[in-house]
């Protein structure tokens, strides 16, 4: 359950199985006895009223523009790399410091990324961190901040020039069918990157320690153990030093695999609600989310490169000779391939919404039957309306949220709560506090 946002940047017919779940109420009603499941659900969703409730819409609408404008500042910062002719000019002083083709696309992309990251840094400051503090949902100072993108950045001076090369070697040695090898590296960088992500790089934003022994723990380590997912290792990290949001996850590969929580959720909920949340985690790891995931992203990937391969060979024989692009295998085409993936993304919003939506769906209904914490999970629901909309239209859940919105969640909370708990009741909350 993505209860804080991501750094770094997926079927319909369960999500229809949904649909008619939120549609009968009454059977649900009928079924535990007089239990009004609107009613409960209301009796959580109407704690958020007045100054907040405008505060969350307008955060989380006001996102929606900020994927147009985001995709829109990208396309504009690759398309002046190539219309000024900077991107053959980092391939030609790289052809002067390197001979073999793979040392100069590596090179290539050097200041490449180094361009675009700062093209784009005045659009990054305002939306990560003068637009956060603006809705109180950052901790860090600016310095702070800056000092973290700092390390992204050299992550990305790591690893991109890596992934480039390697889909230029492909480029080179299948012309026809790159696209599809190229898919297949993004897949193996991006499993990699699962396997060692846990290890290497969340350490260095957040500082990783073993949870303390205690009934909470001990509940963690049951409900891990009867889906059999390894508990050798469970950490709780400090990323209340960034935000405030509420954060879990089972995360790594094999032998990197570990459970986390970060501090915000042991300091800001109840123990109900902590069950709630690791059972949700718990249940990526158990549906194999991480496995669906990266076959879907590389279905994503797939069509994305084969547009590609489609479309940048007539816009280079058209235009190459004014940008100084030569062929499909010249690194300074990079950002036309830029430019086209971003629109493909843009495009492609809502389906890919659509696709994480309904992993976290799943994961939200094994959650519920692995913790049986209705309640636990319903006030986590709402805690989330701090930076997410609590209920929006159908059709604006559709488009723009990657999650089921709150409103869906506390819902399908009380409707198993009327079908799996004996004498239910409605709770009322009150406005929730601070645990």
């Amino acid at each position: 359950m993505q209860f804080s946002k991501s750094p770094i940047r997926p079927v319909i017919g369960k999500a229809l199985l949904v649909l008619c779940a939120l549609s009968i109420p009454a059977m649900a009603q009928a079924a535990a006895g007089g239990f009004d499941v609107e009613a409960a659900t209301r009796a959580y969703i109407d704690t958020l009223q007045g100054a907040e409730l405008e505060k969350s819409n307008s955060y989380f609408e006001g996102g929606y523009w900020l994927i147009l404008w985001g995709a829109l500042i990208t396309f504009l910062a690759d398309f002046f790399l190539l219309k000024s002719r900077l991107s053959s000019g980092f391939r030609a002083w790289a052809e002067r410091k390197m001979k073999r083709l793979w040392a100069v696309t590596w090179l290539t992309s050097i200041p490449y990324l180094l361009a675009s990251f700062l093209l784009t840094l005045p659009w990054v400051i305002y939306t990560d961190f003068f637009r956060e503090k603006q809705y109180d949902l950052m901790s860090q100072s600016f310095g702070e901040w800056a000092g973290e993108q700092a390390i992204g950045l050299l992550i990305s001076l790591i690893v991109f020039p890596l992934l480039v090369m390697a889909i230029f070697a492909v480029i080179r040695r299948a012309p026809k069918t790159w696209w599809i090898w190229g898919t297949g590296v993004i897949s193996i960088f991006l499993f990699i990157g699962l396997l060692l992500g846990p290890v290497f790089i969340s350490p260095l934003f957040n500082d990783y320690t073993e949870m303390e022994p205690g009934p909470l723990r001990d509940r963690i380590v049951a409900m891990a153990a009867e889906h059999d997912v390894p508990t050798e290792n469970i950490y709780v990290f400090n990323q209340s030093k960034q935000h405030k949001r509420i954060s879990a996850n089972v995360s790594g590969v094999g032998p990197t695999i570990r459970i986390s929580l970060n501090d915000n959720l042991l300091e800001r909920t109840d123990p109900e609600e902590v069950a709630a949340v690791m059972g949700h985690e718990l249940g990526h790891y158990v549906l194999g989310h991480t496995w669906r995931s990266i076959f879907i992203i590389g279905l994503i990937m797939a069509v994305g490169l084969f547009l590609i391969a489609r479309i940048a060979p007539r816009l280079i024989a058209r235009h190459g000779d004014k940008w100084g692009v030569r062929n499909m295998s010249d690194p300074a085409a990079l950002p036309l391939f830029g430019m086209l993936l971003t629109v493909y993304f843009l495009a492609a919003t809502p389906a890919l919404n659509t696709l994480i939506r309904v992993n976290e769906s799943d994961a939200d209904l094994f959650g519920l039957n692995a913790a049986k914490e209705p309640d636990g999970f319903a006030k986590v629901a709402m805690r989330l309306s701090e930076y997410r909309k609590i209920e929006p239209g159908s059709t604006e859940e559709m488009l723009f949220f990657d999650h089921p919105s709150g409103a869906t969640r506390v819902r399908m909370a009380m409707e198993w709560k009327a079908q799996n708990t004996e004498n239910p009741v409605i709770v009322r909350p009150g406005t929730l506090k601070e645990e």
